[in-house]
């Protein structure tokens, strides 16, 4: 159950960073509200994951995940630029968000 409380953060999340670019700086307000409607529900459905979930591990995993995804989103939906180095730190982020889930055994 926590897993699916964490992922439903981490969408939430990601979606509320979306909107929050597409604000542009909360020049186009309707976005920016989007966004903090996100974040609020993002935070809704992170504190129940936290009653199933090592605090560590949920932290490092939702953060991880929307890390990822923010790299990825500005890449292909902004045209934003990566080098080769953060392409490799990308690799090791997704590396470290599966190794933890695979060593928790909840």
């Amino acid at each position: 159950m926590g897993w699916i409380f964490l992922m439903g953060a981490v969408t939430l999340e990601i979606m509320g960073t979306l909107f929050l670019k597409l604000s542009n700086g909360f020049e186009n307000w309707q976005w920016g509200l989007v966004s903090i409607v996100c974040y609020a529900g993002c935070f809704w459905m992170f504190a129940p994951a936290l009653k199933y979930l090592p605090l560590g591990v949920s932290y490092a995993i939702w953060a991880g995940l929307g890390i990822v995804a923010a790299i990825l989103i500005g890449w292909f939906g902004f045209g934003e630029q990566l080098q080769l180095i953060q392409l490799v730190c990308i690799a090791l982020v997704c590396i470290g968000a599966v190794g933890l889930r695979l060593s928790t055994n909840v």
